[in-house]
Protein backbone atom coordinates (compact mmCIF):
# COMPACT_ATOMS: atom_id res chain seq x y z
CA UNK A 1 0.00 0.00 0.00
CA UNK A 2 1.31 3.52 -0.76
CA UNK A 3 1.89 5.87 2.13
CA UNK A 4 -0.92 8.39 2.63
CA UNK A 5 0.30 10.28 5.71
CA UNK A 6 3.93 10.82 6.67
CA UNK A 7 4.91 12.58 9.91
CA UNK A 8 8.67 13.09 10.28
CA UNK A 9 10.58 14.45 13.27
CA UNK A 10 7.59 16.52 14.40
CA UNK A 11 8.18 18.96 17.23
CA UNK A 12 5.89 21.66 18.56
CA UNK A 13 6.75 24.16 21.26
CA UNK A 14 4.48 26.74 22.88
CA UNK A 15 6.27 29.96 23.84
CA UNK A 16 10.01 30.57 23.87
CA UNK A 17 12.91 30.79 26.27
CA UNK A 18 12.79 29.32 29.76
CA UNK A 19 9.00 29.41 29.79
CA UNK A 20 8.59 27.35 26.61
CA UNK A 21 6.53 24.18 26.80
CA UNK A 22 7.28 21.31 24.43
CA UNK A 23 4.01 19.53 23.57
CA UNK A 24 5.27 17.17 20.84
CA UNK A 25 8.84 15.92 20.61
CA UNK A 26 10.56 14.24 17.68
CA UNK A 27 7.47 12.27 16.67
CA UNK A 28 7.53 10.19 13.48
CA UNK A 29 5.07 7.72 11.95
CA UNK A 30 3.29 6.96 8.71
CA UNK A 31 -0.17 5.70 7.75
CA UNK A 32 -0.73 3.66 4.61
CA UNK A 33 -3.57 4.38 2.22
CA UNK A 34 -6.77 2.59 3.27
CA UNK A 35 -5.54 2.01 6.83
CA UNK A 36 -7.33 2.86 10.08
CA UNK A 37 -4.75 3.88 12.66
CA UNK A 38 -5.70 4.68 16.25
CA UNK A 39 -3.75 6.97 18.58
CA UNK A 40 -4.15 6.49 22.31
CA UNK A 41 -2.31 8.37 25.03
CA UNK A 42 -2.61 9.95 28.48
CA UNK A 43 -4.74 13.05 28.95
CA UNK A 44 -2.80 16.23 28.20
CA UNK A 45 0.00 14.43 26.37
CA UNK A 46 -0.23 16.59 23.24
CA UNK A 47 -2.70 14.68 21.05
CA UNK A 48 -4.65 17.81 20.13
CA UNK A 49 -1.47 19.65 19.21
CA UNK A 50 -0.45 16.70 17.04
CA UNK A 51 -3.82 16.71 15.25
CA UNK A 52 -3.66 20.43 14.59
CA UNK A 53 -0.20 20.07 13.04
CA UNK A 54 -1.36 17.19 10.85
CA UNK A 55 -4.47 19.12 9.78
CA UNK A 56 -2.38 22.14 8.84
CA UNK A 57 -4.07 24.39 11.41
CA UNK A 58 -0.75 25.24 13.06
CA UNK A 59 2.79 24.83 11.69
CA UNK A 60 5.14 22.53 13.60
CA UNK A 61 8.14 24.11 15.28
CA UNK A 62 10.33 21.50 13.59
CA UNK A 63 9.75 18.49 11.36
CA UNK A 64 7.28 17.94 8.56
CA UNK A 65 3.89 16.50 7.64
CA UNK A 66 3.03 15.25 4.16
CA UNK A 67 -0.23 13.99 2.71
CA UNK A 68 0.02 11.70 -0.35
CA UNK A 69 3.56 13.03 -0.81
CA UNK A 70 2.64 16.72 -0.70
CA UNK A 71 3.92 18.89 2.15
CA UNK A 72 1.18 20.14 4.47
CA UNK A 73 1.62 23.92 4.80
CA UNK A 74 -2.03 24.75 5.40
CA UNK A 75 -5.31 22.88 5.64
CA UNK A 76 -5.38 20.42 2.70
CA UNK A 77 -8.46 20.49 0.47
CA UNK A 78 -8.82 16.71 0.69
CA UNK A 79 -8.73 16.38 4.47
CA UNK A 80 -11.81 16.07 6.69
CA UNK A 81 -12.28 16.12 10.48
CA UNK A 82 -15.00 14.59 12.66
CA UNK A 83 -15.15 16.21 16.08
CA UNK A 84 -16.28 14.78 19.40
CA UNK A 85 -19.05 17.34 19.98
CA UNK A 86 -21.51 16.66 17.16
CA UNK A 87 -24.01 19.21 18.56
CA UNK A 88 -21.57 22.03 17.85
CA UNK A 89 -20.19 20.81 14.54
CA UNK A 90 -23.57 20.69 12.75
CA UNK A 91 -25.47 23.81 11.70
CA UNK A 92 -28.91 23.69 13.39
CA UNK A 93 -30.51 26.01 10.82
CA UNK A 94 -29.59 23.71 7.91
CA UNK A 95 -31.30 20.44 7.08
CA UNK A 96 -29.33 17.22 7.38
CA UNK A 97 -28.82 17.10 3.61
CA UNK A 98 -27.62 20.73 3.53
CA UNK A 99 -25.22 20.04 6.40
CA UNK A 100 -23.69 17.16 4.47
CA UNK A 101 -23.50 19.26 1.30
CA UNK A 102 -21.95 22.24 3.05
CA UNK A 103 -18.21 21.46 2.50
CA UNK A 104 -18.95 20.67 -1.16
CA UNK A 105 -19.97 24.27 -1.84
CA UNK A 106 -16.28 25.14 -2.17
CA UNK A 107 -15.67 22.39 -4.70
CA UNK A 108 -16.20 22.76 -8.42
CA UNK A 109 -19.35 20.67 -8.30
CA UNK A 110 -22.79 21.36 -9.69
CA UNK A 111 -25.85 21.50 -7.47
CA UNK A 112 -27.07 18.11 -8.65
CA UNK A 113 -23.73 16.42 -8.02
CA UNK A 114 -23.55 17.92 -4.53
CA UNK A 115 -27.00 16.57 -3.75
CA UNK A 116 -26.10 13.12 -5.11
CA UNK A 117 -22.89 12.96 -3.09
CA UNK A 118 -24.73 13.99 0.07
CA UNK A 119 -27.39 11.33 -0.46
CA UNK A 120 -24.75 8.71 -1.18
CA UNK A 121 -22.95 9.56 2.07
CA UNK A 122 -26.19 9.49 4.06
CA UNK A 123 -27.04 6.10 2.55
CA UNK A 124 -23.61 4.81 3.58
CA UNK A 125 -24.21 5.68 7.24
CA UNK A 126 -27.77 4.36 7.32
CA UNK A 127 -29.62 7.68 7.18
CA UNK A 128 -31.34 7.41 3.82
CA UNK A 129 -34.64 8.97 4.88
CA UNK A 130 -33.61 11.90 7.09
CA UNK A 131 -32.20 14.42 4.61
CA UNK A 132 -35.05 16.90 5.12
CA UNK A 133 -34.91 16.80 8.92
CA UNK A 134 -32.88 19.21 11.02
CA UNK A 135 -30.06 18.03 13.33
CA UNK A 136 -32.00 18.93 16.48
CA UNK A 137 -34.72 16.48 15.43
CA UNK A 138 -32.25 13.56 15.59
CA UNK A 139 -30.74 11.56 18.44
CA UNK A 140 -27.12 12.08 19.43
CA UNK A 141 -26.00 8.94 17.63
CA UNK A 142 -27.80 9.97 14.44
CA UNK A 143 -26.26 13.44 14.61
CA UNK A 144 -22.80 11.91 14.77
CA UNK A 145 -23.70 9.76 11.76
CA UNK A 146 -24.51 13.01 9.94
CA UNK A 147 -21.07 14.37 10.91
CA UNK A 148 -19.43 11.23 9.51
CA UNK A 149 -21.53 11.46 6.34
CA UNK A 150 -20.48 15.09 5.85
CA UNK A 151 -16.82 14.08 6.11
CA UNK A 152 -17.26 11.15 3.69
CA UNK A 153 -19.15 13.25 1.13
CA UNK A 154 -15.98 15.17 0.32
CA UNK A 155 -14.17 11.87 -0.36
CA UNK A 156 -11.15 12.88 1.74
CA UNK A 157 -7.68 11.46 1.26
CA UNK A 158 -7.41 11.48 5.06
CA UNK A 159 -10.18 11.49 7.67
CA UNK A 160 -9.15 12.67 11.14
CA UNK A 161 -11.46 11.69 13.99
CA UNK A 162 -10.98 13.35 17.38
CA UNK A 163 -12.69 11.18 20.03
CA UNK A 164 -15.72 10.86 17.74
CA UNK A 165 -17.79 8.56 19.97
CA UNK A 166 -16.98 9.93 23.42
CA UNK A 167 -20.26 11.85 23.73
CA UNK A 168 -22.68 8.99 23.06
CA UNK A 169 -23.93 6.15 25.26
CA UNK A 170 -22.25 2.73 25.26
CA UNK A 171 -24.76 0.97 23.01
CA UNK A 172 -24.71 3.77 20.43
CA UNK A 173 -20.92 3.79 20.62
CA UNK A 174 -20.79 0.11 19.67
CA UNK A 175 -23.13 0.76 16.74
CA UNK A 176 -21.03 3.68 15.50
CA UNK A 177 -17.80 1.70 15.84
CA UNK A 178 -19.22 -1.07 13.66
CA UNK A 179 -20.55 1.51 11.21
CA UNK A 180 -17.13 3.13 10.93
CA UNK A 181 -15.35 -0.16 10.29
CA UNK A 182 -17.90 -1.13 7.63
CA UNK A 183 -17.76 2.22 5.80
CA UNK A 184 -13.97 2.37 6.04
CA UNK A 185 -13.62 -1.07 4.46
CA UNK A 186 -16.18 -0.33 1.74
CA UNK A 187 -14.70 3.03 0.76
CA UNK A 188 -11.06 2.29 1.63
CA UNK A 189 -10.87 5.57 3.52
CA UNK A 190 -7.62 6.37 5.33
CA UNK A 191 -8.47 7.24 8.92
CA UNK A 192 -6.46 8.58 11.86
CA UNK A 193 -8.56 8.29 15.03
CA UNK A 194 -7.65 9.62 18.46
CA UNK A 195 -9.27 8.07 21.52
CA UNK A 196 -8.76 7.70 25.26
CA UNK A 197 -10.56 4.34 25.18
CA UNK A 198 -8.10 1.44 25.04
CA UNK A 199 -10.75 -1.11 24.04
CA UNK A 200 -11.97 1.14 21.24
CA UNK A 201 -8.46 1.62 19.84
CA UNK A 202 -7.92 -2.15 19.67
CA UNK A 203 -11.40 -2.94 18.29
CA UNK A 204 -11.30 -0.30 15.55
CA UNK A 205 -7.70 -0.09 14.50
CA UNK A 206 -5.43 -1.84 12.06
CA UNK A 207 -2.68 -0.34 14.25
CA UNK A 208 -2.51 1.29 17.66
CA UNK A 209 0.01 4.07 18.23
CA UNK A 210 0.68 4.56 21.95
CA UNK A 211 1.88 8.00 23.01
CA UNK A 212 3.96 8.93 26.03
CA UNK A 213 3.15 11.57 28.59
CA UNK A 214 3.93 15.14 27.53
CA UNK A 215 5.87 15.89 25.43
CA UNK A 216 4.27 13.33 23.14
CA UNK A 217 6.49 10.70 21.57
CA UNK A 218 5.53 7.30 20.19
CA UNK A 219 6.42 4.55 22.65
CA UNK A 220 4.81 1.68 20.69
CA UNK A 221 3.36 1.01 17.25
CA UNK A 222 1.29 -2.14 17.64
CA UNK A 223 -0.25 -4.05 14.73
CA UNK A 224 -3.76 -5.33 15.49
CA UNK A 225 -3.81 -9.00 14.52
CA UNK A 226 -7.57 -9.43 14.56
CA UNK A 227 -9.91 -10.58 11.77
CA UNK A 228 -11.25 -7.88 9.46
CA UNK A 229 -14.79 -8.92 10.39
CA UNK A 230 -15.21 -8.04 14.06
CA UNK A 231 -18.01 -8.54 16.53
CA UNK A 232 -18.59 -6.46 19.63
CA UNK A 233 -18.97 -9.54 21.84
CA UNK A 234 -16.95 -12.32 20.22
CA UNK A 235 -13.99 -10.12 19.29
CA UNK A 236 -13.77 -8.48 22.70
CA UNK A 237 -13.83 -11.91 24.38
CA UNK A 238 -11.08 -13.35 22.16
CA UNK A 239 -7.65 -14.09 23.59
CA UNK A 240 -5.90 -11.88 21.03
CA UNK A 241 -8.08 -8.88 21.88
CA UNK A 242 -7.59 -9.32 25.63
CA UNK A 243 -3.83 -9.71 25.24
CA UNK A 244 -3.45 -6.60 23.06
CA UNK A 245 -5.73 -4.54 25.30
CA UNK A 246 -3.56 -5.56 28.26
CA UNK A 247 -0.37 -4.61 26.42
CA UNK A 248 -1.70 -1.13 25.58
CA UNK A 249 -2.88 -0.64 29.17
CA UNK A 250 0.52 -1.65 30.58
CA UNK A 251 2.30 0.72 28.20
CA UNK A 252 0.10 3.63 29.26
CA UNK A 253 0.65 2.88 32.96
CA UNK A 254 4.40 2.38 32.79
CA UNK A 255 5.39 5.16 30.38
CA UNK A 256 7.57 7.56 32.42
CA UNK A 257 6.81 11.26 32.54
CA UNK A 258 9.06 13.27 30.23
CA UNK A 259 9.13 16.34 32.48
CA UNK A 260 9.80 17.06 36.13
CA UNK A 261 6.90 17.25 38.55
CA UNK A 262 6.85 21.10 38.74
CA UNK A 263 6.00 21.20 35.05
CA UNK A 264 2.98 18.91 35.28
CA UNK A 265 0.74 21.95 35.74
CA UNK A 266 2.02 23.25 32.41
CA UNK A 267 0.80 20.01 30.81
CA UNK A 268 -2.68 20.64 32.19
CA UNK A 269 -2.59 24.27 31.02
CA UNK A 270 -1.64 23.21 27.51
CA UNK A 271 -4.37 20.56 27.46
CA UNK A 272 -6.88 23.27 28.39
CA UNK A 273 -5.44 25.55 25.71
CA UNK A 274 -5.73 22.73 23.18
CA UNK A 275 -9.42 22.32 23.92
CA UNK A 276 -10.00 26.07 23.78
CA UNK A 277 -8.21 26.39 20.44
CA UNK A 278 -10.25 23.58 18.85
CA UNK A 279 -13.40 25.28 20.17
CA UNK A 280 -12.32 28.63 18.75
CA UNK A 281 -11.70 27.01 15.37
CA UNK A 282 -15.19 25.49 15.33
CA UNK A 283 -16.82 28.78 16.42
CA UNK A 284 -14.97 30.70 13.72
CA UNK A 285 -16.16 28.22 11.10
CA UNK A 286 -19.73 28.60 12.33
CA UNK A 287 -19.53 32.41 12.22
CA UNK A 288 -18.08 32.32 8.70
CA UNK A 289 -20.83 29.96 7.62
CA UNK A 290 -23.44 32.32 9.03
CA UNK A 291 -21.88 35.26 7.18
CA UNK A 292 -21.83 33.27 3.95
CA UNK A 293 -25.49 32.39 4.44
CA UNK A 294 -26.45 36.04 4.95
CA UNK A 295 -24.41 37.08 1.93
CA UNK A 296 -26.08 34.46 -0.26
CA UNK A 297 -29.46 35.97 0.62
Amino acid sequence: MPTMLEVTGLNHRYGSGDGAHVAVKDLSFSVDAGQLACIVGPSGCGKSTLLRCIAGLIPPTDGSVSLHGDAVNGVPDDLAVVFQDYSRSLFPWLTVARNVEFPLRWRKLGKQERAERAQEALDAVGLSGVGRKFPWQLSGGMQQRVSIARALASKPALLIMDEPFASVDAQTRFELEDLLRRVQREQRTTILLVTHDIDESVYLGDRVLVLSKSPATIVADLPVDLPADRDQIATRESAKFVALRGEVARLLQTVPAKQAAPEQQADEDVATADAAEWTATEEAATENAGSAKETSH
